[in-house]
């Protein structure tokens, strides 16, 4: 063998040597790391089931809120309809008391001439009370409802800060 060709062999030798440890080295390398990505893939798992398991009793506490200021505001909305019916007997009693006074205000048998005419005037103002408090009574209780959806939207806002 020439020295040229000893040379060449130990080149080639060298040269498989070197690809061969740098092989190994890649798959050292690879499992090394592999075994670190597979947890950072496990704590990723773990991190997104986390956090849905946080999204989820979140959401489940604002339900809860909307659901219990929902249920307050039409507790609320009865009571204030029941007042309303109550108010309404009351205003129905008055309006039949007034429609009797004003029928028996002038009766004053000297006073015929007067009495008539101040009879129409005490019924004119009779059903003009009347009116007023029926639309006072629709305002109140629209108001009542606007007031009580109102501060249940509050109170909801609120819980779900």
């Amino acid at each position: 063998m020439t020295p040229f060709q000893k040379l060449a062999g130990l080149v080639v030798l060298i040269l498989v040597l070197m690809a061969s440890a740098a092989g190994v080295t890649w798959q050292v390398q690879d499992w090394r790391y592999g075994k670190q990505l597979a947890e950072i893939g496990k704590a990723q798992a773990l991190a997104i089931a986390e956090a849905g398991n946080t999204a989820r009793q979140e959401e489940q506490r604002r339900q809860s809120v909307v659901n219990k200021e929902a249920s307050d505001a039409r507790e609320q909305n009865k009571a204030a309809g029941v007042d309303a019916g109550t108010a309404d007997a009351a205003g129905e009693r008055l309006h039949v008391e007034a429609g009797k006074f004003a029928a028996t205000a002038c009766s004053d048998p000297g006073a015929a001439q007067r009495s008539a005419s101040a009879t129409r005037a005490a019924m004119v103002l009779s059903e003009l009370f009347q009116r007023a408090d029926k639309r006072a009574g629709e305002l109140a209780a629209a108001y009542d409802k606007a007031r009580i959806a109102g501060l249940a939207c509050e109170a909801i806002s609120a819980g779900l800060r």
